[in-house]
């Protein structure tokens, strides 16, 4: 009896991750769990939410307001146990771009346009095709962002005193080449000690929350000190301890147009960030994420952020790890994380200002270096040329010119790549002995007369088997070979069976070929093919009288035998 299977309703598909917990049971201890958790999370998001702020040119309040916000919406409607939302490194180059080009104003209103595009994404169940995106694709743009989001920071790292500092990496390196006499021993001091710092806590005390204490100790030994470093104060009067009341950023239509092509950006790349976080917490946890979900909870997060001054929201792998290694049970450790990062800045918003710029790079630096996949990418360049092309291609763009062009060139070479090596995979083998079939069939209970390996290469029958997917890549192949006739046989028989796919382009290619067998007065008769490539072949009409279709590949041949024996050529179809 045949199984039946069930698709998910609307409900599976979007109850988010909370109530799902909820559901199983939610007791004191687990909540103890996700409490000591979130505390973990938030102390790593602390340092981390105000650099990249900072790297993205805006104050470092926004970050805070970010994660506050979108962390706390992200864990309560996602489809996620332990995703943990905020502002992420990923996001540098694109929201600094967008806010020297556009302002604050167009910062906000790409934020919240890219949260309706995810919206939609993820109610159209879009999200299931973000996996598609190759490996090399993945690895060539977190690889070029390592790259540029350490270029960022050279200014801070160094204490230089550059007055511009251009975008684009080349004249950025040369800016920072003729400022370098300017640079602070006291900053490069407080960035080294601060790496220092970061490397020694976690190979020696790796549960520790390296980020902050290498922060806190640079603070105070600047404060202490005296060093003339600036600081989160002296640049941009410190933080407020309270949060924003919401508002709308001043929208007019010229303004969404201009921006729509930085919301695009911030939506594709939020789409991969925040599902691949997703899939970094289930490989960890061995719990599995609901894909749409997580991208409408991600584009619900970043159409309120903006109200409350935040922007880009996303998934973010190191905080979402740290979450899973801490121990937390299910999203209420995200929602905690956030209601714990709004109690520090309420409470510790003073002692942000002692925070020297150079500790914040440093910790942007080591960010950048973790990110940059340097094994990843050696294996992709030895792996074949086709992958190293598509992780090139990728590094390249994403370096010298665009995010975006970088992740879409490399995910079209890729699809390129893949056909190709789907093409050639396709064979077409001509006179295959029929043997091996007579018995299977004589195995069902159907016994027939053995059938001698001549009769499968006798002149009146030609026999194909095409193996593989048949599609528009290997159709102009099979074509070419189902062309080259040399003789001119009564009848063809074309064996489906090893054909798992077929589309419209493959349909017609054999549709073409059975007219001019015809018109040669051959028959053609079809095997093997299942419902599907069936129905595909009737579409594009092929289909009796211009072919017959037989379910076994002995029945076929035996009809095109008999058919072959009888006198007179076969009659054309008329023109």
């Amino acid at each position: 009896m045949a199984t039946r299977t069930v698709q998910p309703s609307f409900l599976d598909l979007f109850t988010p991750k909370l109530v799902t917990v909820l559901k199983e049971g939610y007791r004191l201890k687990d909540l103890r769990a996700d409490a000591i958790s979130g505390l973990t999370v938030a102390i790593v998001a602390l340092p981390l939410s105000m650099a990249i702020a900072i790297a993205s040119g805006v104050t470092p309040d926004r970050g805070l307001y970010t994660s506050i916000v979108g962390g706390f919406i992200v864990s309560a409607l996602g489809g996620s146990r332990f995703q943990i939302g905020g502002p992420a490194g990923a996001f540098i180059v694109l929201v600094s771009a967008t806010v020297a080009q556009h302002g604050l104003d167009g910062l906000l209103i790409a934020t919240m346009l890219s949260g309706f595009i995810l919206l939609a994404i993820g109610l159209l169940r879009l999200g299931t095709f973000i996996k598609y995106i190759p490996y090399p694709v993945t690895v060539g743009f977190t690889s070029g962002i390592a790259i540029i989001i350490f270029a960022s920071q050279i200014k801070e790292l160094l204490g230089l005193t550059l007055e511009h500092e251009p975008g684009p990496l080349l004249p950025k390196l040369q800016a920072i080449a003729g400022a370098l006499p300017t640079a602070s021993p006291a900053a490069i001091g407080t960035t080294l000690a601060t790496i220092a710092i970061i490397v020694l806590v976690r190979r020696y005390r790796p549960h520790w929350p390296a980020f902050i204490i290498a922060v806190a100790a640079a603070s105070v030994a600047a404060a202490l000190a005296g060093l003339p470093v600036e600081t989160i104060g002296t640049r941009f009067g410190g933080i407020p301890q309270t949060l924003p009341l919401p508002q709308l950023p001043a929208f007019s239509t010229a303004k969404v147009v201009e921006v729509l092509p930085a919301a695009l950006s911030f939506a594709l790349l939020g789409c991969i960030e925040s599902l691949l976080s997703a899939v970094v917490a289930d490989s960890m946890s061995g719990r599995r994420h609901r894909s749409n979900c997580e991208l409408v909870a991600q584009g619900v997060a970043n159409v309120v952020t903006p109200l409350f001054g935040g922007f880009c929201v996303t998934g973010n792998i190191a905080r979402t790890a740290t979450n899973v290694r801490s121990g937390a049970r299910g999203p209420v450790s995200g929602m905690l994380h956030s209601l714990f990062l709004l109690a520090f800045m309420l409470v510790a918003a003073p002692l942000a200002a002692y925070i020297p710029l150079a500790a914040l790079a440093g910790v942007l630096a080591v960010v950048a270096w973790n990110m940059a996949e340097r094994h990843q990418f050696a294996t992709l360049l030895r792996a074949s040329r086709g992958d190293a092309l598509v992780l090139l291609v990728t590094f390249l763009l994403v370096v010298f010119r665009d995010l975006t062009e970088g992740i879409v060139a490399g995910f079209v070479v890729g699809a390129l790549l893949f056909l190709h090596r789907m093409a050639q995979a396709v064979e077409i083998e001509h006179a295959r002995p029929l043997v091996e079939e007579d018995k299977a069939d004589a195995a069902n209970g159907e016994p027939r007369k053995a059938y001698d390996v001549a009769l499968a290469t006798d002149p009146d029958v030609v026999v194909y088997r095409i193996s593989g997917a048949f599609f528009f890549g290997a159709a102009a192949s099979v074509a070419d070979a189902l062309e080259r006739i040399g003789e001119r046989p009564k009848a063809y028989v074309v064996d489906f069976s090893a054909v798992p796919v077929l589309d419209s382009t493959g349909a017609v290619t054999i549709e073409s070929f059975a007219r001019k067998a015809r018109r040669k007065g051959a028959e053609v008769y079809i095997t093997g093919a299942d419902r599907a490539i069936r129905r595909v072949l009737l579409v594009h009409g092929v289909k009796p009288p211009l072919v017959r279709f037989r379910a076994r590949l002995a029945e076929a041949v035996a009809a095109a035998h008999e058919k072959a024996d009888e006198a007179g050529p076969v009659s054309p179809l008329p023109q």
